[in-house]
This record gives structure tokens, sequence and C-alpha cells, in this order.
């Protein structure tokens, strides 16, 4: 499993990335993505949505089940990754370069782990 040190983590096993200001992406872990399995399909929000903490904000499906993606921040989606619509399995082959939003104005967080707390969460 890989955390890098650089993101901050959920318990529901999503990865933020501060990008400076009120801006920052939004991905699913390596973790997630190997409980999942192979994934088919994602379910992507669309620019300008507004997204919640602890909110779900879009699902993927896998072969083995549908899962919610949650939000580790309250904003707004400034950019979506397009590119995973076609390509879901860009979230397994590299999940922390495959990010799937870009939230701009960011007001608040949920509760997020740095790397060492996220991976002792995960080996529980």
């Amino acid at each position: 499993m890989n955390f890098p040190t650089e993101l901050k983590y959920t318990k529901d096993h999503e990865w933020i990335k501060d990008l400076g200001g009120d801006t920052a992406l939004v991905g699913i872990t390596d973790f997630a993505q190997s409980e999942l399995g192979d994934l088919v399909f994602i379910n992507l929000p669309q620019e300008g949505d507004e997204v919640t903490a602890d909110e779900s904000f879009c699902d993927v499906e896998s072969v083995k089940a549908v899962s919610d993606v949650m939000s580790p921040c309250t904003g707004v989606v400034e950019e979506v990754h397009s590119e995973l619509e076609d390509e879901p399995q860009m979230l397994n082959e590299d999940p922390y370069g495959a990010w799937i939003v870009k939230v701009k104005d960011i007001s608040a967080y949920g509760e997020l782990l740095s790397a060492e707390e996220y991976e002792a969460f995960v080996q529980k």
C-alpha cells in the first residue's frame, strides 16, 4: 500500500491534495481501489456542482460493488477528470495520479488524517 505524505486522507478512503489558496484535488486511495477491485464505471459530478464534506459527490462501480465517493471538503467542483468516464481503470492503475475532481472555494473540511494516521487506520 502506498500512503503519500503530502496528502490528507479520510476514514472513507478518499485523499485530498491542497493546491494552495482554497483549491484541492480529490481522489480515492490505493486502499480503496484495492478493496473495490477492477473499476468499470464512474458516475462523475458536473463542473459547478457543490460538494459537502462527508457527503457523497459521485460513485464508482467495480466488478464487486457500487460505492459512494465521499467529499473530504465543502466547496464547488471546478474541474472534473473527464478521462475517467472512458477509462475508470485509471483509478486502479494510479489512484494518486488519477484524481476525480478539483474543488475550489473550499469553506470547510471533514475529519482529515495524516498519511501516518491513515496507514494505522487501514491496518486495524
